[in-house]
């Protein structure tokens, strides 16, 4: 399931390049450009992860993370502020956000940051299998079965298919698979990507079963049934 991120930010530009960044990660992002509306959507439809700005134009970001911990919302929150004071981050957490960033920050730190948020806040059961279509991935044994048949597939292969399997419908650029399965030690020239595409529909597709792997000229590669 695709989390979903609810950005608490009154500055319109800097909202566009949070939410921007964030969706390119794969995330789901709604934005509130003040507290009063972040308190209605948060309670309303509770999001996976807050990002929450503390100077807001009506009711300070302290305060909404207060009301929020007072309404029993229990998602992460990830509080924003352009104080670096001790006294300031300690009024953060003391109000109930769980993690503090200070403006300005690099974006790959707060992705980090949201990253170990949501991990904390995951369900305990990880080893439930996923399913998409006629496709099963077992994460405790590590093996994948279409239908009844069963795919073996190297470590490598698992790992992008876990990935694709963990964003259904989603589109997943190079950048992002670069990322998530190998880091940033392969150039963008490489064809590593394609090559594990190649390979997993050859083993997807043994059995004359329907493509799930498409590929978006230009943009990345999707999971999905035709």
């Amino acid at each position: 399931m695709v989390e979903r991120i609810l950005v608490v930010e009154d500055e319109a530009r800097i909202a566009s390049l949070i939410s921007r960044t964030l969706r390119l990660e794969g995330y789901q992002v709604e934005v509130a450009p003040n507290g009063e509306t972040a308190l209605e959507k948060a309670i309303s439809n509770p999001a996976d992860l807050i990002v929450l700005d503390v100077m807001l134009p009506d009711i300070d970001g302290l305060e909404v993370c207060r009301q929020l911990r007072m309404a029993g919302c229990d998602e992460p929150v990830l509080m924003l502020t352009a104080k670096d004071a001790i006294s300031d981050r300690v009024a953060g957490l003391d109000a109930g956000a769980d993690d503090y960033l200070v403006k300005p920050f690099a974006f790959d730190e707060l992705l980090a940051r949201v990253r170990a948020l949501l991990r904390r806040a995951a369900p305990p059961d990880v080893s439930a299998p996923l399913q998409f279509a006629d496709l099963e991935l077992d994460p405790t044994t590590r093996q994948a079965r279409r239908g009844e048949r069963e795919i073996e597939l190297t470590a490598k292969e698992y790992d992008v298919l876990e990935l694709f399997m963990h964003h259904p419908r989603q589109v997943l650029t190079r950048d992002i698979i670069y990322d998530r399965i190998w880091g940033y030690d392969f150039g963008g020239e490489s064809n590593i990507i394609e090559v594990y595409v190649r390979y997993l529909r050859a083993k997807l597709e043994a059995g004359d079963e329907p493509r799930l792997i498409y590929t978006l000229r230009g943009v990345g590669y999707v999971l999905r049934e035709e």
